[in-house]
């Protein structure tokens, strides 16, 4: 049992060693939060943000847009967190200069109760693709056409999304609430320079 998770543990750390092969992946990705918020105060950064904590997983069956009543929702956790990182965000005067966000109701919520700003619908870059992952591609090209086309000296670009669409683009896993943040590079893409936990 022992040599079995030592095998795991190995193989895990080589895997970490390796270059990252997709876009918008970074080699070295920023942990510390204070250098983090730095980073959030400077021009051009863009946070791919996964909705707060929405108890469950997926939608249920019948889900639709534009009805919360048919979906998988924030729970009291995941209004907090959203209440507590838009105070965070004020409380250090970080300039947000747009707010974009997903159609479902737990990411628009988010955004909501986070009140940094008018929240627009950005379906086609934000929106799930869970449980249909023939639209991953698709999903994740629109969303590379919109982070090019945000202005690259302006504030802070806050897009409230899901787990699969910040996964898909940058190889990152993160947790409810957890904040990816971006960086445009010299070709117009995007790398990953950072990541903030909910707080």
């Amino acid at each position: 049992m022992a040599a079995a998770g030592f095998g795991r543990r190995l193989v895990l750390g080589l895997l970490l060693l390796l270059p990252p092969l997709w876009p918008g992946a970074a080699a070295a990705i920023e942990l510390d939060r204070e250098r983090v918020w730095a980073l959030l105060a400077k021009p051009g950064h863009i946070v791919l943000m996964r909705h707060a904590d929405a108890p469950g997983t997926g939608d249920p069956a019948g889900f639709r847009i534009g009805d919360c009543t048919t979906q998988r929702n924030l729970g009291e956790r995941g209004r907090e967190q959203s209440r507590r990182l838009g105070a965070e965000l004020r409380r250090r005067a970080v300039p947000v200069a747009l707010v974009l966000t997903s159609q479902w109701c737990r990411a628009r919520e988010t955004a909501a109760l986070m009140a940094l700003g008018p929240a627009e619908d950005e379906p086609a870059a934000l929106n799930s693709f869970f449980g249909r992952p023939g639209e991953r591609e698709a999903a994740t090209a629109a969303l590379r056409r919109r982070l090019a086309a945000l202005p690259a000296d302006a504030g802070l670009v806050v897009m409230v999304t899901h787990q699969v669409n910040i996964t898909a683009l940058t190889g990152v896993f993160p947790a409810s609430g957890e904040m990816v943040v971006l960086k445009r590079d010299d070709q117009g893409g995007v790398v990953t320079v950072g990541r903030l936990p909910a707080p």
